[in-house]
């Protein structure tokens, strides 16, 4: 339970409006909770006995020495300490989960790419066995770069747990529901919401509703963040009181459990005699959260010009080059379009990032046809794209009164490196062999004389 005032002469809210059972809000801050009365000390962090016989032990998502402003770090009192949850390990396989660098000699990632939703399989698979990777970047060895995956889960992992050493995980839900048990507590993820997941933090994935089908980016680099909103000020786009932090849960449950680690791109499993997820209580700010992307609020033009996709960045893991990010998270939802003598879509351009949409649900506006839920798109580093001729001709010629776009929500994993595609995204997804021709048929309206066309 969480430590809370219990004074006699104060009022509580008479309605649960605004508060979320089995969570903490906001972004980054430091969070305590405990599971049970008195699990969490007190004025010091490791003292010379912890009560219920508890085991203190830190979790650091930085460097000891990151500026403070960046340090991240945890606290854990747990039944025991993790070296417990840690044997002799044996690699494993999991042949559809790829790391970067992975280049392929017989797949061609130079061009532009979209796919229809992934089926589902008549498998039972696991989050772990229904890792399905699309496309890589950068290099897991070096810690920059990311990788993006679609997930099909069907089947709950039992007395199975798993924590990846090389990155945290972004987890996008497009169908289903899923539990996430983690070290710290409890996510329940469903669409519309995001979660994420630190780099070494350990956990068990439920199924709720199945199947299960989504995205996730792991990030190899610097953690996620809020983007700087310079001008825009203090409010709108993804507010910190809006991310939720789970409360302390624990088991104390003696039974045969297999851990797998994701240890520089390899796979690694080793066998315990109980459950891990033992924190009895915490405190810190290196913890999982989840997020509900109906609460971002977009901020865009209001007299004229289309403003550049950044402006509806969620989040944004930095690089070392000032200005140009690892890796953008980009939301594309519901919004008023009030733009006067513009072209209200999102305009032709080549970018010197490498850009990959997902849709969640709805109609993306600048391809009116064959981007659906579920399904993706990959338009590489430097690679021309933009609307299709029906979107092209339908935003020029539109009558342009206010609209909402409704019903519409994807999304982008936008990085400074190219996405190399894996063989399933090439071979075994179903890729649209016809999406390059979307654009074949735009005319040549250039006849040498003035006025508009």
């Amino acid at each position: 339970m969480n430590r809370q005032l219990n004074l006699s002469d104060m009022v509580s809210a008479s309605t649960p409006m605004g508060t979320h059972e089995g969570y903490m809000p906001g972004f980054g801050n430091d969070f305590e909770t405990e599971a049970l009365p008195d699990a969490l000390p007190q004025g010091m962090n490791s003292p010379q006995k912890c009560n219920y016989g508890l085991y203190g032990e830190q979790l650091s998502g930085t460097a000891f020495t990151a500026p403070s402003h960046q340090n991240e770090r945890t606290w854990c009192y747990r039944i025991r300490p993790s070296v417990k949850h840690s044997s002799r390990y044996e690699r494993i396989d999991l042949p559809y989960w790829k790391s970067a660098p992975h280049i392929p000699q017989d797949v061609t990632s130079l061009g532009q790419y979209r796919w229809d939703p992934v089926p589902h399989s008549e498998d039972d698979l696991t989050w772990l066995t229904g890792m399905r990777t699309m496309t890589t970047a950068g290099d897991v060895n070096t810690q920059v770069g990311m990788a993006s995956h679609i997930y099909l889960v069907t089947q709950s992992m039992v007395d199975s747990y798993f924590y990846s050493a090389d990155s945290e995980l972004l987890v996008v839900p497009q169908e289903g529901r899923l539990r996430f048990c983690t070290e710290l507590g409890i996510i329940d993820l469903e669409p519309k919401e995001i979660a994420i997941l630190p780099r070494g933090l350990l956990y068990r994935v439920e199924v709720l509703e199945g199947p299960a089908r989504g995205f996730v980016c792991e990030n190899y680099g610097q953690k996620f963040e809020l983007p700087g909103r310079g001008p825009i000020g203090a409010n709108c786009m993804a507010n910190r009181r809006d991310f939720k932090t789970p409360i302390a849960a624990f088991e104390d449950k003696e039974v045969p459990s297999t851990v797998t680690i994701k240890w520089c791109g390899q796979f690694h499993e080793t066998h315990i005699g109980h459950s891990p997820l033992d924190v009895v209580a915490w405190h810190g700010n290196y913890a999982p959260c989840k997020y509900d992307l109906r609460t971002y609020c977009p901020v865009g033009a209001i007299l004229f010009d289309h403003p550049d996709p950044s402006i509806f960045t969620v989040l944004t893991a930095p690089s070392g080059t000032p200005g140009t990010a690892n890796i953008d998270f980009v939301l594309f939802r519901e919004r008023w379009m009030v733009a006067e003598n513009t072209f209200r879509p999102p305009w032709y351009h080549k970018n010197v990032m490498s850009e990959l949409m997902g849709n969640i649900y709805g109609q993306y506006d600048a391809k009116p046809q064959g981007f659906v839920p579920g399904g993706m798109s990959l338009h590489n580093m430097m690679l021309p794209h933009g609307p299709d001729k029906n979107a092209f001709e339908g935003a020029s010629n539109a009558d342009l009164k206010a609209e909402k776009l409704d019903n519409t929500m994807s999304f982008m994993f936008e990085t400074r490196f190219p996405q190399h595609l894996t063989e399933f995204a090439a071979k075994e997804a179903p890729l649209q062999d016809d999406y390059i021709d979307c654009w074949e048929s735009l005319e040549k309206k250039f006849d040498g004389t003035p006025g508009e066309k």
